[in-house]
């Protein structure tokens, strides 16, 4: 039986596909979470084999949480679902350890199938994501402008961006100004959605 973990925030998706796993003969979900950090809490307890993961999470996102889901229940597998299939989110994916990337609208057999997979050493991958990822631009930012960016996404001021990073005011505006031209964005907030819309936050 191949222990499954669901990390979905939206409880009606995350009921759908609990259901349609438990379908399967092989298939046993044993966790469910609706954000990262519960993601994290719930693989330390149930040991699953397979942590099927929702990027666009409250708090802590998919992506950000599989590390830490690794190192709670050493050997389990990350597969990232999403809504959004954009070639930054791959790349992300990848480099988190994820083995399987998958976005929603595919037929629940397939999932069931990219899970047995997985298990069995293979990693998955959409098919249009991973054309689409070959010809992408890299990511310009650093893992610092990221960082900044993300903690100011929400209309943060740039003392409540220094609070939270523990960084000094003038580095932080240092590393939104850097960000604001690398992606060609006229202000912050244009910053945010440009870098959102590659994937790279």
């Amino acid at each position: 039986m191949i222990r499954v973990m669901l990390a979905e925030d939206q409880g009606m998706v995350r009921g759908a596909l609990a259901s349609l796993l438990g379908l399967e003969d092989d298939l046993e979900v044993v966790g469910e979470a609706g954000d990262g950090d519960e993601a994290v809490r719930v693989a330390a307890r149930v040991r699953p084999d397979v942590a099927l993961l929702d990027i666009e999470m409250p708090g802590r996102d998919g992506l950000s949480a599989a590390p830490g889901i690794r190192a709670a229940a050493p050997g389990c597998e990350i597969m990232i679902l999403t809504t959004f299939g954009r070639p930054g989110h791959l790349r992300r994916a990848m480099a988190a350890g994820a083995s399987a990337f998958l976005v929603k609208d595919g037929p629940a057999q397939e999932l069931a199938a990219a899970i047995r997979r997985v298990v069995a050493g293979e990693r998955v991958i959409d098919p249009a994501l991973a054309a689409a990822a070959l010809g992408a631009d890299p990511n310009p930012l650093s893992p610092r402008e990221c960082a900044v960016l993300t903690a100011g996404a929400g209309g943060a001021t740039v003392a409540d961006i220094s609070a939270a990073l523990h960084l000094p005011e003038g580095t932080v505006r240092d590393h939104l100004s850097a960000a604001i031209g690398k992606v060609g964005a006229r202000d912050r907030s244009e910053a945010v959605h440009a870098a959102r819309d590659q994937g790279w936050l």
